[in-house]
């Protein structure tokens, strides 16, 4: 892992949807956030957090995120809990690398995507699919999907 990426953080984007799911994995999807299709959530790795992960690694595509994207995931999708007050993405984005919860920051601890721009190869493991460990690729969907 790169130490200048955003601190290791984690960033964790479901692709599977929810028909046919075992009960187990519906409550580690709901735990991280993972609630829809296409949402995505960042995660400060622990050993808690990146046991879930690795359970549900077959439903996620996740890796780490760099600064750049950081910025501009916040910017583009980043929801705010009082409409009223505005989000200050750069503000948020230092916090958020820090370890701070980004509620303090006004905004939601999730991001909801679209579907990647040019789609989605296929639903099966990293070389050949989506899903699973991406490390510093991730960034690339990501922006595909903005």
């Amino acid at each position: 892992m790169n130490k200048e990426s955003s601190n290791n953080l984690i960033v964790a984007i479901r692709i599977k949807g929810m028909l046919k799911l075992n009960t187990q994995f519906k409550e580690t999807l709901h735990r991280l956030r993972l609630r829809r299709k296409y949402a995505c959530v960042l995660i400060n790795p622990t050993k808690e957090s990146l046991g879930m992960i690795n359970k549900v690694k077959q439903m996620i595509a996740f890796g780490n995120i760099d600064d750049k994207t950081l910025l501009e995931l916040i910017e583009k999708r980043g929801q705010p809990i009082d409409k009223s007050v505005k989000i200050d993405p750069k503000a948020a984005a230092e916090a958020i690398k820090k370890g701070e919860n980004s509620q303090d920051y006004n905004l939601k601890p999730f991001f909801r995507l679209h579907p990647p721009r040019k789609g989605i190869k296929s639903k099966e493991p990293y070389p050949k699919g989506v899903l699973g460990n991406h490390k510093e690729k991730i960034n690339d969907l990501i922006k595909r999907m903005l």
